[in-house]
């Protein structure tokens, strides 16, 4: 049992089991009535939040307080079998600090997939319930059923669920055309309607937000020197 506590209290393990422990006490906080399912996402994609990150890490149609939980418990199994088969045998002494802030991001990278595989298997049952498929739709793909009518409004199905249905609110200069591919990007929540913008679009503008990240990097770089 000592074994298992130092084991725990280990660094960068101790990292993710304190994190594991937040996690947990707010899915109590959930399970009383105290916090949403939804709790970090937001109305729109287009500011910086958890939720957004998440999304364009991959984690998509699953709300991102289920994605965290995934990510952190698979990386939490993961550190603790690297700590207990390898690490603890190691006499590792002052390099411990700097070689397990290098296995706390190998341990991540890791569990990612694994994440992403079983929110990918919750989808459908997330879909089922409202508390968990408003706002954490945002960032999948539909496609349009329908011309949209007079004020805008259109029916669309998910691309990967095709029994569930959402109803997209367009602009005038951005009309829906039947059976396009079209990406959620805002929730308008007094209507229950979503903003869309066409897939391609999607796709070029996270490209072009990548790029220009990697290029204010190289810049800074630079300055640095």
């Amino acid at each position: 049992m000592e074994l298992l506590v130092q084991t725990v209290l280990s660094f960068p393990l101790i990292i993710l089991v304190g994190l594991l422990c937040l996690v947990a006490t707010y899915w109590l906080l959930v399970a009383v009535g105290l916090a949403p399912v939804e709790f970090f996402e937001h109305d729109s994609l287009r500011d910086d939040h958890l939720a957004s990150t998440m999304v364009s890490l991959g984690f998509r149609g699953v709300p991102a307080s289920i994605a965290l939980t995934a990510l952190l418990l698979y990386g939490t199994l993961i550190g603790f079998a690297l700590e207990w088969l390898v690490l603890r045998h190691l006499s590792l002494g002052i390099w411990r600090a700097p070689l397990g802030l290098v296995i706390l991001w190998a341990v991540l990278a890791i569990a990612a997939p694994l994440s992403m595989a079983t929110c990918q298997a919750l989808k459908h049952r997330c879909h089922q319930s409202r508390n968990t498929s408003t706002r954490a739709l945002l960032g999948e793909t539909v496609i349009v059923q329908e011309a949209p009518d007079e004020s805008g409004l259109c029916r669309a199905t998910l691309e990967d669920d095709s029994d569930f249905i959402v109803t997209l609110h367009g602009k005038r200069r951005d009309c829906c055309m039947p059976s396009e591919r079209r990406v959620l990007v805002k929730y308008l929540a007094d209507e229950d309607t979503y903003r869309s913008v066409p897939q391609q679009e999607y796709l070029d503008a996270h490209t072009r937000l990548r790029k220009m990240g990697l290029l204010r990097k190289h810049h800074g770089g630079h300055t640095a020197h």
